[in-house]
């Protein structure tokens, strides 16, 4: 039985995390903590042998536990990644990893050091209309795919779970910046997934489209370009709906996606399927979480190796890093420098 602890009790940890760990009899959460001690009484009944603390200093000083579980807003991913690894702790942490590259290296050489993994929650992996794209690219449906468009389109951001105060995630010193950070990391793993090779340049435009007092970007344009292919992403949260779409081009056909329907084209034939639920609907998914936890305890465990995760969330935090300074220089085409592996982040990019 591994011992874990979730630090954090927002939506994503009492809707998400918590059905996840609950389905696993090989784990039992035994602490949680969260700055708020109101929400105490959201897990109480879910997770009646889980002790609370009142700090997350104050848990990893005293648990004992085999990892952690961290559902905090970014500011605090490093500070918490280092201080469990440190404590000799496996460590699962929600997207973004970390905020910046500085910070991905420290991160990284202390899980080195450690021996500990350390997993970022890559969860749009296990929706089924991504699995179901994945699954024709890998069958070669379209043949070598040489495109990605990809649209996300939000009214707003996603609430944080009490509905008061200041959504965090329009605080950059919180969040790390805005739609880029929120969703512009689903689509950086996704894709890499989907294409299978490194990028080799980024330029991008962030934009504050129709929220001009925030702080932070409601718009993000971005082009990423690849050995053999490019992808073009544009996300917002100053649309008029909300969606996902997509379109994949291959040498030999499409592949589109359109929230939860998967369309093939073939020379002139479509194939569909239906996949919910949609990739718009809600922003808390326990289905796609619960894989997300297996496959961080088949690296705990040493069913699985480790190091592809870790790889996967490093070159997101390039890929955003990169975006960011080309759209300070005025949408200027960045090269990505950096080895996609987790011993590889020693070096700072060069951009």
């Amino acid at each position: 039985m591994l011992r874990g602890a979730i630090i954090g009790l927002g939506n994503v940890a009492v809707e998400g995390h918590l059905p996840g760990w609950a389905g696993r009899d090989e784990v039992q959460i035994v602490a949680v903590t969260d700055l708020q001690r109101a929400r105490e009484a959201d897990v109480a009944a879910r997770l009646p042998a889980a002790r609370w603390y009142a700090s997350a200093e104050a848990l990893l000083a005293d648990a004992q536990l085999d990892f952690v579980d961290i559902c905090t807003p970014p500011s605090s991913h490093a500070r918490l990644i280092e201080r469990a690894l440190g404590r000799g702790l496996h460590a699962l942490c929600e997207k973004p990893l970390v905020r910046s590259i500085a910070e991905l290296t420290s991160v990284t050489r202390l899980a080195v050091a450690t021996g500990r993994v350390l997993h970022t929650v890559h969860n749009w992996h296990h929706a089924p209309i991504i699995k179901r794209t994945a699954e024709l690219v890998r069958q070669g449906a379209i043949g070598q795919v040489t495109r990605v468009v990809w649209q996300t389109l939000r009214t707003s951001p996603a609430p944080v779970r009490d509905g008061q105060g200041t959504n965090w995630r329009l605080d950059p010193d919180v969040a790390g910046g805005g739609i880029l950070s929120d969703h512009g990391w689903h689509v950086f793993y996704v894709l890499q997934r989907w294409l299978g090779e490194r990028p080799t340049s980024v330029s991008a435009r962030l934009e504050r489209r129709r929220n001009a007092g925030w702080p932070v970007e409601d718009t993000a344009t971005v082009h990423v370009a690849f050995s053999n292919a490019a992808a073009d992403i544009s996300l917002t949260w100053a649309a008029d709906t909300r969606r996902n779409w997509a379109r994949l081009t291959g040498t030999g056909g499409t592949i589109e996606l359109h929230d939860d329907t998967c369309v093939l084209t073939q020379g002139g034939r479509e194939q569909r399927w239906l996949c919910p639920p949609a990739l718009s609907n809600g922003s808390v998914h326990p289905d796609w979480f619960e894989p997300v936890a297996g496959r961080f305890l088949a690296e705990v465990t040493g069913a699985a190796p480790r190091g592809a995760n870790l790889a996967e969330a490093s070159l997101c935090v390039m890929l955003e890093s990169l975006a960011r300074e080309s759209s300070r220089r005025g949408g200027e085409t960045l090269a990505v420098s950096m080895p996609v592996s987790g011993a590889a982040t020693r070096s700072e990019p060069s951009v």
